[in-house]
């Protein structure tokens, strides 16, 4: 059941090594290779690779019937400068791990230490190794790769360190756990025109300036309300960088969440008429996509009941606080088809945030994640 100090020197040395060579959404190539590599002598009985991307599951198989139980973690890291300062600060420019995903995946790759030492009495275990989460694209796409069958769990479980809360606790609930959200490119089209002339052409001017306020007061509630819904302008672009062109075109980019998903559908089909109506009083045409959509995170009960005894066993703290959270997070694809939980690690009260440019994954992290995974593990599967 547990590591030993070998165990926990190579798995901190190895998640350093990812810290440094960080790979975006959708470019993991390289990560998933470290994955396959640093598991071979664990000797997974399938691996599949290439799943939804750069995706890669392992899978220790006990050759007797049982439940699939996956455990997953994130590939992906960010495109942010990372000004951390450690010793293994990322050697790549513009991109670092500044959400642990990196830490994330030692853990799983613990879990895959124990594992090949013993497998499961019954049942398999399912290291799935996600590509693009910060992107919203990676769980839909693992889960519509038609490989997926091969591993399709009965119950799904992850993790996220939480900066913030105090170190080693840990926040889990039932139910809603991460809001839906999906950005939202409103691209309006009219006419430019000579900066001293602008009567002749269509300006977007009027009603990109009536959009930027109105979009964000379509929100409603607080947050402790099911219904909440949220509207966050991100971007506006209008015309040309120049002075002599009244302008013809813009964009504004806005983020829309809510606690339920099918708030979310009211909530898109409010704004597109809102685009419509102001693009159609201004004489404008007007196009809307989506971008980084994500399905809300919901945590099954029995899913959280059996993490729940998994950390009461382990000696691991516990509460409901701060749960919901606002942030997104795709997990949520797994628990369309599984019995599906997540909960957060505290990586410590005053602990950089998550997206910070100084953030770094707390190694010490590594051995509380792996031992509440594997006992959940060894609690269903023995």
């Amino acid at each position: 059941m547990t590591l030993t100090n070998r165990d926990i020197v190579e798995l901190t040395a190895w998640r350093r090594k990812l810290h440094q060579q960080p790979e975006i959404s959708n470019e993991e190539e390289k990560t998933a290779g470290e994955v396959v590599d640093f598991l071979a002598d664990t000797r997974p009985d399938k691996v599949l690779t290439g799943l939804g991307g750069h995706g890669v599951a392992a899978v220790y198989d006990s050759g007797q019937a049982g439940p699939t139980v996956l455990f997953r973690s994130e590939l992906d890291a960010l495109p942010i400068h990372e000004l951390s300062g450690v010793p293994h600060s990322s050697l790549v420019p513009g991109k670092s791990h500044m959400c642990g995903h990196d830490g994330h995946t030692a853990i799983l790759a613990a879990l895959g230490r124990q594992l090949g030492r013993e497998r499961p009495a019954r049942g398999r275990v399912v290291l799935m190794f996600q590509p693009a989460e910060e992107t919203g694209n990676g769980a839909a796409g693992v889960v519509a790769d038609p490989r997926f069958g091969e591993i399709a769990p009965d119950f799904a479980f992850s993790l996220h360190n939480l900066p913030g809360v105090p170190f080693g606790e840990v926040r889990v609930k039932t139910g809603v756990v991460n809001c839906a959200s999906r950005g939202m490119r409103i691209m309006l089209e009219g006419k430019t025109a000579h900066s001293s002339m602008p009567e002749t052409g269509v300006s977007p001017m009027m009603a990109i300036s009536q959009l930027m306020p109105a979009l964000p007061a379509l929100g409603h509630g607080t947050f402790a309300d099911d219904d909440f819904s949220m509207v966050t302008v991100t971007h506006a672009l209008m015309g040309e960088a120049v002075f002599g062109i009244a302008p013809g075109q813009a964009h504004v980019w806005a983020t829309l969440r809510t606690r339920r998903d099918d708030r979310m559908a009211e909530l898109v089909a409010a704004a597109e008429a809102l685009a419509a109506k102001i693009a159609g009083e201004h004489h404008l045409s007007v196009r809307c996509d989506y971008h980084e959509i994500f399905v809300a995170s919901v945590n099954a009960p029995d899913a959280v009941e059996h993490l729940n005894r998994a950390l009461d066993e382990e000696g691991v703290p516990r509460t409901e606080d701060s749960l919901p959270m606002r942030a997104s997070e795709d997990f949520g694809v797994f628990g369309h088809s599984a019995a599906s939980a997540m909960f957060f690690l505290g990586a410590g009260e005053r602990y950089p945030a998550l997206h910070n440019p100084d953030y770094d994954f707390p190694d010490d992290l590594i051995p509380i994640g792996s031992r509440v995974f594997m006992r959940t593990a060894r609690n269903l599967l023995g």
